[in-house]
């Protein structure tokens, strides 16, 4: 242990309860564009045991990593972060305050509506119909 910022000691390169989300939210992303681990590790230069590692949290995500991920998987880096929780509060990190708590895994039907927005080619569209869900949602 060290000492970090504001005199609190931090364990040096341990994996965290958001580690373990973002790894969460990886495989999920990967499993709705019908992609295998195998497939993935390639695309990043890796083997599958190492997605395995990031996917349970054992293994940290760099943010270099994590932005080729973001670009492989078709998301923005928040996306990898839904879910967030500050253990404090109790409210979501890094969103709205009306942000719903963390999303359970993907129905068969949530995942199908995920692919099918990530093959839509124009990212202007894909984020207008996002807006549009998100609007929906909000009545």
């Amino acid at each position: 242990m060290k000492l970090g910022c504001r005199g609190l000691l931090v364990k040096k390169k341990q994996a965290t309860s958001i580690d373990a989300r973002v790894g969460q939210q990886v495989r999920a992303r990967r499993m709705a564009m019908e992609m295998s681990q195998e497939d993935l590790a390639n695309c990043l230069g890796l083997t599958f045991q190492q997605i395995q590692k990031y996917e349970k949290g054992v293994n940290r995500i760099g943010a270099g990593r994590l932005f080729e991920l973001a670009r492989i998987l078709q998301v923005g880096i928040l996306y990898f972060y839904e879910g967030v929780v500050d253990h404090l509060s109790g409210r979501p990190l890094g969103f709205a305050e009306e942000a719903a708590p963390a999303p359970a895994p993907p129905q068969q039907t949530e995942a199908v509506i995920e692919n099918a927005l990530a093959r839509i080619p124009n990212p202007q569209v894909r984020k207008r119909i996002v807006e549009l869900v998100l609007e929906l949602a909000r009545d």
